[in-house]
C-alpha cells in the first residue's frame, strides 16, 4: 500500500512537471510568433518608408526640374525663380516627411496635432524668420532690386546673387558672400545703384592758391570732352566749389552709363593728374603758417 501511494505521488508530480513545461513552451512559442509577426510588420513598415523616401526624393527632384523649366519658359526673373524654387522644394519635402512618418505606422492625425502645437511654439521662437519670409514676399512683389543688381543695405555693398525665402545673398566687390535677412532688407534703407541706366560721377579736385582757376577749369573740361564715355546730356559741370584751408577745390560732375561708373571715375583721376602735371598746375598739400613773436 505504501509503495502504491508513493508511485501515485511520483506520477502526479511528473504530470504536473510535464504540464508546466507544456505551458512554458506554449508561451515561448506564442512570444516567438508575436515577435516574428511584429518584426515582419515593422520590417514592412521600414521597407515601405525607405521606398517612399527614395521615390519621393526622385519625384521632388523631377518636380523641381519641371518647375524650373516652366519658369524658364515664362521668362521669370532670376529672383522670382530662386524664391519659388526654394518654396516648392521645402513644401514637397514637408509632405515627404509626413508620408514617411505615416508609412512607419505613426498616426498622421496625432502627428499633425503635435506638429501644429510645435508650429505655434516654433513660430513664436522663430518670429524673426517669419518676418524674413514676409520680407522675401514683399521684395518679390515690390521689386526694389533683382538678381544682378548692385545694392547697398545694412552697411553692406554688393551684387545680388540670389533671393532665397529667408535671406538675400550678396557678393561684395572683394568676393565675400553675405547673407542678409529679407526682413531687414524690406524694412531698412536700401540703395540700388543698378536701377537707373545712368549715374553722375563727381570729383573734388584741389589746386593751389594762386593757380589760374580758368586754366584749370579749361583743362578739366578738355579731359571730359575727350572721353567718349562721358554723356553729352545732362551737361557736365566744372565749378569752383570751395575755398578750403589749403586748396581751391573744383567740383566736377559728369554723367555716364551705370556700367561705366567706376571705370570712368578711376581713369579720369589718372588722366587729370597727368594732365595737370603736364600743364604745370600744382596740387596743394596741407600748410601751416607759424608766426613767431
Amino acid at each position: 500500500m505504501h509503495n502504491l501511494k508513493k508511485n501515485i505521488l511520483l506520477q502526479s508530480k511528473k504530470s504536473q512537471s510535464q504540464t508546466f513545461n507544456l505551458i512554458i513552451m506554449d508561451s515561448i512559442t506564442k512570444l516567438v510568433d508575436q515577435l516574428i509577426t511584429s518584426g515582419v510588420s515593422v520590417g514592412k513598415s521600414i521597407l515601405a518608408a525607405i521606398v517612399i523616401y527614395f521615390l519621393g526624393r526622385y519625384i521632388i527632384k523631377g518636380v523641381n526640374k519641371l518647375v524650373a523649366r516652366i519658369m524658364d519658359k515664362r521668362q521669370l526673373e532670376p529672383s522670382v525663380r530662386s524664391f519659388l524654387g526654394s518654396l516648392v522644394n521645402i513644401t514637397l519635402t514637408i509632405f515627404l516627411i509626413i508620408a514617411v512618418i505615416s508609412a512607419l505606422g505613426i498616426e498622421t492625425t496625432s502627428f499633425a496635432a503635435l506638429l501644429a502645437s510645435a508650429g505655434v511654439a516654433i513660430g513664436m521662437a522663430l518670429s524673426g524668420n517669419l518676418q524674413n519670409f514676409a520680407g522675401g514676399l514683399l521684395i518679390l512683389l515690390l521689386k526694389p532690386f533683382k538678381v544682378g543688381d548692385f545694392i547697398e543695405a545694412q552697411g553692406l555693398m554688393g551684387t545680388v546673387k540670389e533671393i532665397q525665402i529667408f535671406h538675400t545673398i550678396l557678393t561684395t566687390p572683394d568676393n565675400k558672400v553675405n547673407y542678409i535677412p529679407n526682413g531687414a532688407l524690406s524694412n531698412g534703407v536700401l540703395t540700388n545703384y543698378s536701377h537707373q541706366d545712368t549715374r553722375r560721377v563727381e570729383w573734388i579736385i584741389g589746386i593751389e592758391y594762386g593757380e589760374d582757376y580758368e586754366k584749370a577749369k579749361t583743362v578739366v573740361e578738355g579731359v571730359l570732352m575727350a572721353d567718349a564715355r562721358i554723356l553729352k546730356e545732362p551737361k557736365t559741370l566744372v565749378a569752383l566749389g570751395q575755398l578750403a584751408d589749403s586748396s581751391v577745390n573744383l567740383t566736377v560732375r559728369a554723367w555716364v552709363n551705370s556700367s561705366d561708373y567706376w571705370d570712368v571715375y578711376f581713369d579720369l583721376n589718372k588722366v587729370i593728374y597727368a594732365t595737370f602735371n603736364k600743364e604745370g598746375i600744382g596740387f596743394p598739400f596741407p600748410q601751416l603758417t607759424i608766426h613767431q613773436a
